[in-house]
């Protein structure tokens, strides 16, 4: 299959852990490179994020990324919607110049989803949507983001008009079929994965002597800094914590300078009296990743909403036990008791609870850390893209029999 994967506002090779990069990116990265393995022709596009991007990035086998003109490069997440159309007619000046016919077009994220909504039109291809967010959802969480009604009424309008809407889990696919009516007979379910080949155990003192933290009981965080993430949370259970036991607290991700959601989670940090104990790393390369959740004794995600929780397979496929809250995708892959535990959510006692009971108890870490890992491995990417490829084809057979009626 030759197929166009359309991830307008994240690109699969940005830095991640900074503004608007984080899961989805790493989904789409892996999705390409997965799918080229098996034979698959792919090319990604996204727009230009600096003037450093080439057009073209060779990926891997059979995988490229595509970067177009989409807005200017600094343009503000909430204004990208309106840049969708001359994006759109870059990516159609483009196919033609190359001559070349997509089985298929995939889309992530609802931007992307208008585009792949006209680009399916015109050059007469299926459209499997994903959204990795959803308006409704988030606004219904009071996640601290606003949503406009501008962006429900294009999600609605992607739904309808799509061949096959993908998610990711169980519970999205419920939402989506609650806040948006759309039958759960449209909705196919496949989950994400981990690299298993990237994302292993690692020995732990040696994963802190390369990132260079003290050896002593360790609490991670790994993520774009912003309200939705709860880091408040996570703040006040470590001043909880703190009372009790010498410890820190690594936070990865964000922009370290000029960030305005950081500044404020300094200035609350120091008005607990735990600056001290955190170490804000800012965003890393994703090869050094493992080392970070190999070095954690307990990883945390205390959001108030994700729509699936990359970051919590990830740290689990390095063996570290996860403390998250129990919204959205994660308690799809999060067993709680026996690979870590799911908390309620806004709720900093439970947190602080729960994660001393692994501080405390090493043998339980050991265990909840091993169970984890062979979670995570069973949700490696391999596997994933097989039943991805599964599903492209039922959607393109499917497409050819009602266009020769």
């Amino acid at each position: 299959m030759r197929l166009a994967l359309i991830s307008f506002h994240g690109c699969p090779v940005a830095r991640l852990g900074e503004k608007d990069t984080g899961g989805m990116n790493v989904y789409v990265l892996n999705l390409a490179s997965e799918l080229g393995n098996l034979g698959h022709y792919v090319d990604v596009f996204t727009r230009y994020h600096d003037v450093e991007d080439p057009q073209i990035v060779e990926l891997g086998l059979n995988v490229r990324v595509i970067h177009l003109n989409g807005g200017p490069l600094l343009e503000r997440k909430e204004d990208l919607a309106f840049h969708t159309a001359s994006f759109t007619a870059n990516m159609h000046e483009f196919i033609s110049q190359e001559s070349i016919e997509y089985d298929l077009v995939h889309s992530h994220y609802w931007l992307s989803g208008k585009i792949a909504a006209e680009i399916s039109r015109i050059w007469e291809i299926p459209h499997v949507s994903t959204f990795h967010t959803l308006a409704k959802t988030k606004l219904r969480a009071h996640a601290g983001e606003k949503e406009t009604s501008y962006r429900v009424n294009v999600e609605s309008e992607i739904m309808g008009s799509s061949n096959t809407i993908l998610v990711l889990t169980e519970k999205e696919r419920e939402d989506i079929r609650e806040l948006y009516g759309v039958p759960p007979e449209r909705i196919t379910v496949i989950p994400a994965g981990v690299d298993a080949g990237r994302f292993n155990v690692e020995d732990k003192i040696t994963s802190r002597k390369r990132v260079c933290i003290a050896d002593k009981e360790t609490i991670l965080f790994v993520g774009r800094i912003e309200p939705i993430k709860g880091l408040n949370i996570l703040l006040d259970a470590l001043k909880t914590l703190s009372n009790s036991r010498d410890l820190q607290l690594l936070i990865v991700g964000g922009n370290l300078s000029g960030d305005k959601e950081l500044t404020a989670l300094r200035e609350r940090a120091k008005n607990l009296g735990i600056s001290e104990l955190i170490d804000f790393r800012g965003s890393v390369e994703q090869s050094e990743l493992k080392y970070y959740y190999s070095a954690a004794d307990v990883f945390v995600l205390p959001s108030h909403y994700e729509s699936f929780g990359l970051v919590a397979l990830e740290a689990m496929a390095c063996g570290t036990p996860v403390v998250a809250s129990r919204v959205g995708g994660i308690p799809s892959f999060l067993d709680d008791g026996d690979t870590g535990y799911l908390i309620p959510w806004r709720c900093s006692e439970p947190f602080a609870d729960k994660i001393e009971i692994l501080l405390e108890n090493p043998d339980l870490r050991a265990y909840m850390g091993k169970s984890a890992a062979q979670k995570a491995y069973q949700m490696n990417w391999s596997g994933i893209a097989s039943k991805m490829a599964k599903l492209y084809g039922s959607v393109i057979e499917e497409y050819g029999l009602r266009q020769a009626v």
